[in-house]
């Protein structure tokens, strides 16, 4: 059982270097975070968990001052942030709040020193003071661990070394809390290492370190402690060494949380998709699985894992680098993006807003996007023919838009990601390759999405169903496949699919 570490909390070590008190923060229809108190003290790792939506980040807002609580208050060393805007992130920033996002923000065409000092170049009488710049930057690096010279480009980097220089740019002025979200979830376990042990040396000079992180391994390595946040409210505050992985799971989603009603599998017998040892590096070793017709096959990892990387090579996006891709009994040697188009093939993308729809253009434009020729006539596209195919997908999805022509940037998230599985179900493609389908959606929505995606099914088409958000599995998947570590390790099927047992196989040997 996990042994609770809520009453070292309140007093650590020399007291708390940062703490919220009962705050809470309210958006439109989202109570973000939940009566929460939180504290963390000098030389302390404490990692932060919980699922998507659980209020890490409105929490870490709270801290750098990006947000202002609707209530309770936020203190750092002892000083109640004051003010709102970037007045108050700049107070918090002056008082020694730090943070490494997960996205990078590095300048690749300029130096390590460039980057380190990105936006406050040091002058010398009214020149860039590049000898104290390169000087500076040499000791922050050297606090890690790292002997690369200052000058050198960022772009010759590997990712492990531009997240440490990230990590190196906080340490400049003295910090007093660093906040890591996901370091390492876009590398692999060897890189991953060097950012784990330039944790430690952080901690080891007494500055205070929230770790985000799913990666049990890691945060038993470098974390004394662990906090689990569910629906905006700190549940408990843990000790690592005594945690069982699934207990800690049991906090992130709730003991309560009813598991889904079992998917009736309707799945043939006929392998349309037989992938072989795929190899991607870093991410993928060796992949392999097959998918029937008519089956909604999920696929569950943690971020980072390789789960987009394998759609895409897939795709014919991205290029692997070994492996066999076996559409209906045919090898298919290297495919392009063409070829698994004409084979049936749809994708849509992580990414709805930057990848996957042209804002500006109407709902029509984005659905027949995928199939000019259905919609033409002696090679001109008809704007009746647009708006009787548009037409079909509206009724048969449910999408909700004034008018056909529409612009699809002003519809909802939900209806927006209905348009973008549509125009495939418009191109009669039979394998359905959907990268987080429902992210970003309402509740209404996502059971709209699943009940597309389970009609899809029952009508032979195939799915691949990546998602980040675990209980959804189980109310639209006949398999669920766990990706970890470069290969597909676990495989659950309906009506099995626990979702606890899933998110426990995604964190096994992290």
């Amino acid at each position: 059982m996990i042994q609770s570490a809520n009453a070292r909390q309140s007093d650590p070590v020399g007291g708390a270097i940062a703490a919220l008190e009962g705050c809470t923060k309210r958006y439109p229809g989202v109570l973000a975070l939940d009566n929460a108190s939180f504290r963390v003290a000098p030389g302390e790792v404490r990692a932060l968990l919980g699922k998507n939506g659980a209020g890490k980040s409105t929490l870490i807002r709270m801290l750098t001052g990006a947000e202002v609580p609707d209530s309770g208050t936020v203190s750092i060393d002892g000083v109640a942030l004051s003010g709102s805007g970037s007045a108050r992130a700049q107070e918090a920033f002056v008082r020694g709040v730090r943070v490494v996002y997960q996205e990078l923000s590095l300048v690749p065409g300029m130096s390590i020193a460039e980057n380190l000092f990105l936006g406050r170049w040091p002058r010398r009488a009214g020149v860039l003071d590049y000898t104290g710049m390169e000087a500076e930057a040499r000791d922050a690096m050297q606090r890690l661990g790292l002997e690369m010279p200052p000058s050198d480009p960022v772009a010759g980097l590997s990712p492990a070394e531009r997240q440490l220089v990230e990590i190196a740019r906080v340490l400049l002025g003295k910090p007093k809390l660093v906040i890591l979200d996901e370091p390492t979830s876009s590398l692999a376990a060897a890189e991953a290492e060097k950012v784990m042990a330039a944790v430690k040396r952080i901690a080891a000079d007494g500055i205070a370190v929230i770790y985000i992180s799913h990666r049990m391994n890691e945060i038993r390595q470098i974390a004394r402690s662990a906090t689990v946040m569910r629906d905006g409210r700190i549940i408990d505050t843990v000790d690592v060494a005594g945690a069982d992985t699934r207990e800690i799971v049991r906090l992130m989603l709730g003991s309560e949380a009813a598991q889904a009603a079992a998917v009736e599998t309707k799945a043939r017998d006929k392998v349309v998709l037989d992938i072989s040892g795929l190899a991607l590096a870093p991410k993928l070793a060796s992949v392999s699985f097959q998918l029937r017709q008519g089956e909604v096959l999920g696929l569950a990892g943690l971020l980072g894992a390789g789960r987009t990387e394998l759609l895409q090579a897939i795709m014919g996006v991205r290029a692997y680098d070994s492996g066999t891709i076996c559409v209906d009994g045919t090898d298919i040697r290297r495919p392009g993006y063409r070829a698994m188009l004409d084979r049936g093939f749809g994708y849509t993308p992580e990414s709805r807003k930057e990848e996957g729809i042209v804002p500006l253009l109407g709902v029509d434009e984005n659905t027949v996007a995928t199939d000019f020729a259905a919609v033409s006539r002696c090679g001109i596209l008809s704007a009746r023919r647009i708006a009787g195919a548009t037409r079909d997908v509206i009724a048969r999805l449910h999408v909700k838009t004034a008018a056909t022509d529409t612009p699809i940037g002003t519809l909802s998230g939900g209806n927006q990601q209905k348009v973008v599985i549509g125009r495939w179900v418009h191109a009669g493609s039979r394998v359905l390759l959907l990268d987080e389908p429902t992210r970003g959606v309402d509740v209404e929505a996502k059971a709209q999405i699943y009940a597309i995606i389970r009609q899809l099914a029952a009508e032979g088409r195939s799915v691949i169903f990546v998602s980040s958000e675990i209980e959804e599995l189980p109310l639209v998947c006949d398999r669920v496949l766990v990706l970890r570590e470069g290969r597909l390790m676990e495989e659950f099927t309906s009506p099995n699919i626990d979702q606890d047992a899933v998110m426990a196989a995604c964190i096994a040997g992290h």
